[in-house]
């Protein structure tokens, strides 16, 4: 090792492989539950799907094992199988500790490795779902340099150190320099040569206990420096009853970035033959989508109350449209409701007319089409596109009637898109910021240039979603300033930007 504590790597060897590997040994019991806690569903998915769906997405990552709890390995077979997660290679039982179960996963690891072959390795907790791909891809750049890596991140709270005197309870006794404290996190990395150097010295003491893996290096192999990357706030562990909640509303507010096409030719090669039906394809994002889509090689059919005379509010009116867009080309692929309504004014002062049209046309309706629109999707693994609102995230005064159905919007999608899983069926929901849609200008008049999204670049992103392998998201469309088109959301800063900018969207 070099002064600086760092592997001497020459430029010619080649990069290592590096390899997940998900530590899913605990149980549900601090949740109250009768089933392993990363079992336990969070928007639509199992957590530990949305853990291993995030590494199987992560280019630096070339291979996953997943540690379980005895008795649930079954379980999760069963959850890579269905998701096609393919770099899942091997899922074995964990141990009875957090140490035991390492000690398998790195006996696990050195099966089929030449001698002096050494990999990287990634230890991460299953039940921290909302890890970024930034920090996977720290953790694997620093292992260029450094033999063991940890994340972390500030911490917000004063920290105490107390100790007990008898019947009269804690006393503190030390206040460390805040500055100074960070709360740990996964992943944790290291060269497999090692984390494995250091529990063989562990083995070697009679007293030996670890919560986590770094502090084996660091109390068995004082020499070797552990380098520390940035973590990230809400990279939290679903541990107690109220973290299974913020999750879930974190996944909820979240955005997540839809796949581009490399190339003009890959949209045509992916729609041409395709049969896309758009409601509230008179104007606005509807319009906009059916002309692209259209432009790409489907067969689009565009309808609307102005245009076709298809009122998506009644069921009869959308079972004939889709019937007739099937026999026609024998297949439909996506289904796209843009259509709503938007009625502001106080609630009291809202005659029944208008509350009975909002509910049907901003909730009754999607309802209607989703259901309509299932057994056509099932034949060709097809997608349902809804949209909602960032108001969805907080009812606004004066807004009632649009932000609850928004709202709902986007519990339809987690919900179907977890009922449908099995069929092969994707649903996701689209929440642009302010655009420039007939309908807002009829709500608010003309708006400053520029400080609309343009109903194009929402057209844009959702083809990118309809084109995708996503479900169960919703798809933030933002603009980073005035000539910018949609901004691809880029995590969880946006989500949380969202729900502070309370301004209606389509």
């Amino acid at each position: 090792m070099s002064p600086q504590g760092r592997s001497p790597v020459s430029q010619h060897i080649a990069k290592p492989r590096t390899t997940a590997v998900i530590l899913a040994g605990g149980t549900g019991q601090r949740v109250g539950l009768s089933i392993p806690k990363q079992l336990l569903k969070i928007a639509g998915k199992a957590v530990i799907e949305h853990t291993l769906a995030t590494f199987e997405k992560a280019d630096s990552i070339d291979d996953i094992i997943v540690l379980m709890a005895p008795g649930y390995v079954p379980d999760i077979e069963k959850i890579v199988a269905k998701a096609g997660l393919t770099k899942v290679t091997k899922v074995i039982e964990g141990g009875s500790t957090r140490n035991e179960t390492t000690e398998r996963a790195i006996a696990a690891l050195g099966e089929g490795l030449a001698e002096g072959e050494d990999r990287n390795v990634l230890f991460h907790d299953a039940v921290r779902p909302l890890l970024s791909q930034r920090v996977i891809d720290d953790c694997v750049t620093a292992l260029e340099r450094y033999q063991a890596v940890d994340v972390a991140i500030p911490s917000a709270d004063t920290i105490i150190v107390t100790r007990t005197h008898g019947e009269d309870g804690e006393f503190i006794t030390e206040i460390p320099d805040r500055s100074r404290l960070r709360r740990g996190q996964t992943p944790q990395a290291f060269k497999l040569s090692t984390i494995r150097r250091a529990y063989e010295v562990a083995a070697g003491d009679p007293n030996f206990q670890a919560t986590d893996d770094c502090s084996v290096v660091l109390k068995y192999l004082p020499d070797v420096p552990i380098h520390v990357v940035a973590g990230d706030e809400y990279n939290m562990k679903v541990t107690q009853p109220v973290d299974v909640f913020i999750a879930d509303k974190l996944f909820q507010l979240a955005s997540t970035a839809a796949p581009e096409q490399v190339s003009e030719e890959a949209y045509r090669q992916l729609l041409t033959g395709k049969t896309m039906v758009v409601f509230g394809g008179s104007y606005g994002i509807g319009k906009d989508i059916a002309e692209l889509a259209e432009s790409y090689g489907a067969t689009v059919y565009a309808l609307g109350r102005s245009t076709t005379g298809t009122h998506v509010e009644n069921p009869e009116e959308v079972d004939d449209a889709l019937s007739k867009a099937y026999g026609e080309t024998g297949r439909i692929d996506y289904v796209v409701n843009t259509a709503g309504v938007l009625r502001i004014g106080k609630l009291a002062e809202t005659d029944n007319a208008t509350i009975e049209e909002a509910l049907k046309v901003n909730y009754l309706a999607p309802v209607q089409i989703a259901r309509s629109a299932y057994k056509y999707l099932a034949e060709t693994d097809g997608q349902l596109l809804l949209y909602t609102s960032s108001s969805y995230t907080r009812g606004r005064a004066e807004y009632s009637l649009y932000s609850s159905t928004k709202a709902a919007m986007v519990n339809l999608t987690q919900a179907l898109s977890d009922e449908w899983a099995g069929d092969g069926v994707r649903v996701n929901c689209i929440n642009p910021e302010r655009t420039a849609t007939p309908m807002r200008t009829k709500a608010f008049g003309q708006e400053p240039a520029g400080s609309l999204l343009s109903s194009e670049a929402v057209a844009r992103t959702s083809l990118d979603v309809l084109l995708s392998e996503l479900t169960g998201h919703v798809i933030d469309v933002r603009q980073q300033d005035p000539t910018a088109g949609a901004a691809r959301a880029t995590g969880f800063e946006q989500a949380l930007a969202a729900v502070l900018d309370r301004q209606d969207g389509v």
